[in-house]
């Protein structure tokens, strides 16, 4: 075992190494959860028919882990964690914004990624029959936390070989999953789900892109910053594409294929993501397919852990990377263990917060992404970390853009997961109110793209058209 000792640093160029195929395995191992079988369900519910589900899959989650892909690329190019890169983008203190967001839903999604895979355990050990449903929560709970744990807080080397072995043990769970139950697919009545409206497929692919890939854009440099500068960009981008793609859009397509043949599975997935997956299976299965539902959830915890981290020290907290990272594992337990034992209905209304967050977010992961587009140039090291260099303490066009796609992304959204999230989505009005056919369709998250994007290019375009032009 090796802990890792680099924090927000620029990574030496003697400890630069390996390549761009090594991507592979993070990010397939963060997205081999079996939630995204439950995605499939959730694609027809936006009333549209199998293969738009599919086209839907596809597009949403190529296009999206292409941003995750093009992020990565700043970290090879100048081998830094996102979170100290984006300091180019809004100035070095300005950067605490976004940052403080982005540590947010790292907490967040860890922490629900854990419960999951507590609850998870539990409602299948209801179906083994013989194991009492608390005690399976507790087993549950605790191999989530102390793989989530030694990934998170020992550091980089420790993910990329640990996350290649939780993707092989999983994905090959998942593929006895399939043949277990293909026959329960009924190709007939999936082949006649009548074509939805264009406002539900774009609902659906958004939905996809957001649930999917867009949440990991602020944690891609992560992973690729040990690289050396001089690997492929292309294989950078290609394998972090395809390691993140290719079972997500597997699973979704399948889950979609088992939802449309079977409307009480349709109906108990949106209750019980996991748990009702669990209905198709003979009860030999349960224990193994446990086992793949905790692993494939702690593949994204582990991620998310270890980039919240990176995030707390960059947003100013002047600790070691490590007692960063150990600080936010008691909160994830912490959070976890009130989330699964004590509240009564906060799980959903959390969800409905961290969905919230993934508004501006994706504002600031269009800016960075763009960034990254127009610098030819490796970033400033030394300026990284000085308010008074070329990037500045505050950049307020960088801010006031973010502002501005939250206002304008949150008038487009509706959030189903809270009361108290109510007065979202006030510019509805022009796509009929939030109960017409666009108000499921998350149109904010794509304006809030759209603003972020051309909002950046337009205000600093053209003085970093001239940083690249500058010997």
């Amino acid at each position: 075992m090796h802990l890792e000792l680099n924090g927000t640093n620029i990574i030496e160029e003697s400890e630069r190494k390996g390549s761009p195929r090594q991507l592979f395995w993070p990010w397939c191992g963060a997205n081999v959860s079996l939630l995204a079988l439950s995605y499939g369900a959730f694609f027809l519910g936006f009333g549209i028919s199998f293969i738009q589900a599919t086209i839907a899959a596809l597009l949403g989650t190529v296009l999206s882990f292409l941003l995750v892909g093009i992020s990565s690329l700043a970290g090879k190019k100048s081998n830094a964690p996102t979170m100290v890169l984006s300091r180019a983008s809004f100035g070095v203190k300005g950067n605490i914004v976004p940052g403080f967001l982005s540590y947010l839903i790292f907490v967040g999604w860890e922490t629900v990624l854990v419960s999951l895979a507590t609850l998870a355990t539990g409602t299948v050990f209801v179906r083994v029959g013989h194991i009492d449903r608390n005690i399976a929560m507790i087993v549950g709970f605790l191999i989530a936390i102390a793989l989530t744990v030694f990934g998170g807080v020992l550091g980089h080397s420790i993910i990329m070989k640990l996350q290649k072995w939780l993707t092989l043990i999983t994905v090959a769970a998942t593929l006895m999953y399939f043949v277990l139950t293909l026959d329960e697919v009924n190709w007939s009545a999936v082949s006649d789900i009548p074509n939805g409206s264009s406002a539900g497929f774009i609902g659906a692919l958004i939905f996809g892109a957001t649930g999917i890939g867009l949440g990991w854009v602020n944690s891609a440099a992560d992973y690729s910053r040990y690289l050396p500068r001089d690997v492929s960009s292309k294989s950078v981008v290609g394998w972090t594409v395809l390691g993140a793609s290719i079972v997500p859009i597997a699973m979704v397509i399948y889950g979609a294929a088992l939802a449309g043949s079977n409307e009480e599975l349709f109906g108990a997935i949106a209750s019980d993501p996991i748990g009702a997956l669990t209905t198709l299976l003979p009860t030999w299965f349960l224990i193994p397919f446990a086992v793949v539902a905790i692993l494939g959830l702690v593949g994204g915890a582990i991620l998310d852990l270890y980039s919240s981290g990176l995030t707390l020290i960059s947003i100013g907290l002047p600790v070691k990377r490590y007692v960063a990272a150990s600080i936010d594992s008691l909160i994830m337990v912490l959070g976890a263990i009130y989330l699964v034992w004590i509240a009564d209905d906060f799980f959903y209304p959390f969800q409905g917060f961290l969905i919230t967050l993934g508004v501006p977010i994706a504002t600031w992961s269009a800016i960075f992404v763009a960034d990254v587009l127009i610098r030819k140039k490796s970033y400033d090291e030394s300026d990284l970390f000085n308010e008074q260099g070329r990037y500045g303490a505050w950049n307020m066009k960088s801010l006031a853009l973010m502002a501005m796609g939250s206002i304008v992304g949150w008038g487009f959204v509706t959030n189903p997961f809270a009361s108290w999230l109510s007065w979202q989505g006030y510019f509805l009005g022009v796509f009929g109110g939030k109960e017409g056919v666009w108000a499921g369709a998350n149109l904010g998250v794509f304006f809030a793209l759209v603003i972020g994007a051309a909002g950046y290019l337009l205000t600093a375009g053209k003085n970093i058209r001239i940083e690249n032009n500058t010997p």
